[in-house]
């Protein structure tokens, strides 16, 4: 589809609109699905290991995950802008703002690995992890951030790509990615022939390696399709790190709580570490479904945005919604089923006890996380930025203070950091709604 270079009276999506959206939204799902599947494999993998090396995974990869998502304004900055200039017939302005936005990832990344690389130890003490599992994390996390600078490449990569409505080009690198960390993963944790068995260490140093190989087959399509160059707008950059700042706020306060909810399980045992980092990994993969669909709403909304079609542009909102919370009450129900095979695959045995009632929080979750998801993408496309920065602000706030209640002395009380998720999504996805329908304040769709 290359709609992002045609007139917008003849986008694709005035003729067929739930067709388009679905065709647009199973590639960014495909996709998707790479960093989550990299997940569920090291979890795998890791888990014959025993309990600890899985908890260090989990506060490794949480730690880390959570501290990129912060460099992830990038990405969604990106994808507005070349959303917008898209529809206005711009192009020359997309691959400046592409060119600039790589340049500052990269700046960015390498600022970010030079101030951690001594502080894995830290940030894995800061998570509650101690002993072993301080150990193993530490490892991880060094290893790990080799692969940083790739990482916010692909951020800001699948960005641009997604901007111009080009969503099968990710998945392509997507799926390259994945499969050589699979291959990688199961060399570098267990060894074979010359190559030592590196265990946790190994999952890390797999990520490293196969982000690297995605981001390099990235930029070189980039280049080929928009010509990038060092001709960068400083302005515009000025412009990408005020909108960056609304963005990292929102980025931190969400970080914070992902943060806290790690050390709040691992403070309560092993065991629900191990089960923590479980659920989460199968959460994210569930929640994948919506975040594609507001991948979707955010380029088409955009692209409307740019070309002045309002109408058109809260349409495609008003579709993209109805369609992510249908799916959101089916992977509600799927949960409930896959119950016993997550249990028998993930779950090592001494951590079943502390799982189950968590996990059923974490699926009554879904629906929510649908509504939160998709309206977060409508209102990237706005550029509604600031109502988006003040709504992860107060859902932290509150969710925050139901973690902080939650006794760390026993892992019965494991479910509640589930709760308090419910509770931090329940509240996104209610202000998302009512600022698209009735559509309170100085909505973006009214300008």
């Amino acid at each position: 589809m290359k709609s992002a270079t045609q007139p917008a009276a003849n986008h694709p999506y005035l003729r067929r609109p739930n067709y388009t959206i679905l065709t647009l939204s199973l590639p960014i799902l495909a996709s998707l699905v790479a960093e989550p599947v990299t997940g569920l494999v090291d979890t795998a993998f890791v888990s014959q290991l025993g309990t600890e090396p899985l908890a260090a995974l989990g506060v490794g990869a949480g730690a880390l995950t959570s501290i990129l998502w912060i460099f992830s304004f990038l990405g969604i900055a990106t994808q507005t802008e070349v959303a917008q200039t898209s529809g206005r017939g711009q192009l020359r302005e997309t691959s400046r703002a592409v060119s600039l936005a790589l340049a500052m990832g990269l700046i960015a990344s390498l600022l970010l690995v030079l101030a951690m690389l001594p502080g894995g130890t830290v940030l894995s003490q800061l998570l509650g992890a101690e002993g072993a599992v301080l150990l193993l994390s530490d490892q991880y996390i060094q290893l790990r951030l080799l692969g940083a600078p790739a990482v916010i490449i692909i951020f800001v990569g699948f960005g641009a790509l997604r901007g111009l409505q080009d969503m099968r080009s990710p998945l392509w690198i997507a799926l390259g990615i994945n499969i050589a960390n699979i291959a990688l993963d199961y060399l570098l944790i267990f060894g074979w022939a010359f190559v030592p068995p590196l265990g946790v260490a190994g999952a890390g140093l797999a990520s490293s390696l196969s982000q690297w190989l995605g981001a390099l087959w990235l930029l070189w399509g980039l280049h080929r399709r928009l010509g990038l160059s060092r001709d960068f707008d400083w302005q515009a950059g000025l412009r990408l790190l005020r909108v960056g700042g609304d963005l990292v706020i929102r980025s931190g306060a969400l970080t914070l709580f992902l943060l806290f909810a790690t050390r709040v399980a691992t403070q309560m045992s092993a065991e629900a570490g191990a089960a923590h980092q479980v659920i989460r990994q199968v959460w994210f993969f569930a929640a994948l479904i919506a975040e594609a669909l507001a991948s979707t709403a955010q380029s088409l909304v955009g692209y409307f945005m740019g070309s002045a079609q309002m109408v058109t542009a809260r349409r495609v909102a008003l579709s993209c919604t109805g369609w992510s919370l249908a799916t959101g009450v089916a992977l509600l129900f799927i949960a409930l089923v896959a119950t016993p095979l997550v249990a028998d695959v993930f779950v090592p045995p001494e951590a079943t006890a502390v799982f189950h009632l968590a996990w059923l929080v974490a699926a009554l979750t879904q629906p929510l996380n649908a509504l939160a998801f998709v309206t977060d993408g409508i209102h990237w496309g706005t550029g509604d930025y600031r109502f988006l920065r003040n709504v992860m602000l107060l859902a932290t706030g509150c969710a925050l203070a139901a973690l902080a209640l939650l006794p760390t002395q026993t892992d019965e009380a494991f479910a509640g950091v589930w709760l308090a998720m419910l509770l931090w999504m329940g509240i996104r996805a209610f202000w998302g709604v009512v600022r698209l329908t009735p559509g309170i304040g100085e909505i973006p769709f009214r300008r």
